[in-house]
């Protein structure tokens, strides 16, 4: 069953897995290329990168902290995936075994995508309903990677953050709406997929936490929340990057697999002139291939990447302090 489909920022917007040559597998890299890779590895968990221009100088992380901290860096685009969310318990739904994964076999789904596509939710809605039953706001709480972006906003250096998640960890953190592009869709937000009807998304909250389908009071269509399914267009706000990538300075890229398209593209969008810094457990896109000069790499854990990352800057305390206020303020909602 071919479900990828290769895209391109300037084509119709609209989810789709992502694999080179519109699905034929990418070849090996040659052996030379792989050492060249393995050339740049700095002893540590990052790889660190020549700066343009500095024949003996090398970018790394620190450099990117002292880059950051001393304020060059005022235009910092930011870019993530499901990986910033695992760490604050949200459960991968593709993981035979896990209770989430068990609970949607009942469905019997052709593939696990499946769940996230538009023409199988107009069948059966039940079993993303099970999801976002799990995923609704407030279940989980955000992590230090969210309150780190959070910082740099306070900061004034956050020029937006583009993300992949649908879990509502980043406006939970403090993030305004405004600086946020949620790529694949939030539930804030819900229409009726009958008479187009919007809604509150919390209008929604009761009927996906008692387990039933949400029906539109009008018409008893099915109210879905904004988020983007495979087949359906990105929001409009998406085109924000026609405009912020040609003027970010610096893009953080963090916890994605980079293999959902249009988004996985957007790693390419920034000047080449521009550092680009992947904190992810894996190299993905660009990173794993033929690297810019300018570009820097943090292998393994993301919290702990973040973490090392907030060390180098010294704002260790003022994201704690932001961490502790944040759930200080989820216990009085919840004593409430």
């Amino acid at each position: 069953m071919a479900r990828f489909v290769c895209a391109s920022l300037t084509s119709p917007f609209r989810l789709g897995w992502y694999r080179p040559l519109c699905g034929s597998p990418s070849p090996a890299p040659p052996a030379a290329h792989l050492c060249r890779q393995m050339s740049l590895w700095n002893g540590t968990r990052g790889f660190s990168s020549r700066v343009s221009g500095a024949a003996d100088e090398e970018q790394n992380l620190q450099d990117v902290a002292k880059n950051i901290r001393e304020r060059r860096y005022k235009r910092v685009v930011v870019m993530a995936g499901a990986g910033i969310s695992t760490p604050s318990g949200i459960p991968d739904f593709r993981s035979p075994g896990s209770g989430l994964y068990d609970n949607l076999q009942r469905y019997h789904l052709p593939y696990a995508e499946a769940i996230f596509d538009i023409h199988f939710f107009h069948q059966n809605p039940n079993p993303f309903f099970t999801l976002a039953k799990e995923l609704y706001p407030g279940n989980y709480r955000p992590n230090m990677t969210h309150y780190f972006v959070r910082t740099l906003h306070q900061k004034r250096q956050l020029l937006r953050m583009y993300t992949q998640n649908i879990d509502g960890l980043e406006r939970l953190a403090g993030i305004p709406p405004e600086l946020l592009v949620e790529a694949h869709g939030t539930f804030a937000t819900a229409t009726c997929t009958v008479c187009l009807r919007k809604y509150e998304g919390d209008k929604l909250g009761p009927d996906v936490m008692s387990g039933k389908v949400p029906k539109c009071p009008s018409c008893r269509g099915v109210v879905k929340p904004d988020i983007v399914f495979f087949g359906e267009e990105l929001p409009p706000y998406f085109l924000k990057y026609l405009t912020d990538f040609p003027l970010a300075d610096l893009l953080i890229v963090m916890g994605t697999s980079l293999e959902v398209e249009p988004f996985a593209s957007l790693a390419g969008a920034v000047r080449s002139s521009v550092p680009r810094l992947l904190i992810n457990r894996d190299l993905v896109g660009p990173f794993a291939g033929r690297r810019r000069p300018r570009d820097v790499v943090q292998l393994g854990d993301v919290v702990n990447g973040v973490r090392a990352l907030v060390d180098a800057l010294g704002w260790t305390q003022e994201v704690e302090a932001l961490m502790a206020g944040g759930s200080e303020e989820a216990a009085t909602k919840t004593e409430e």
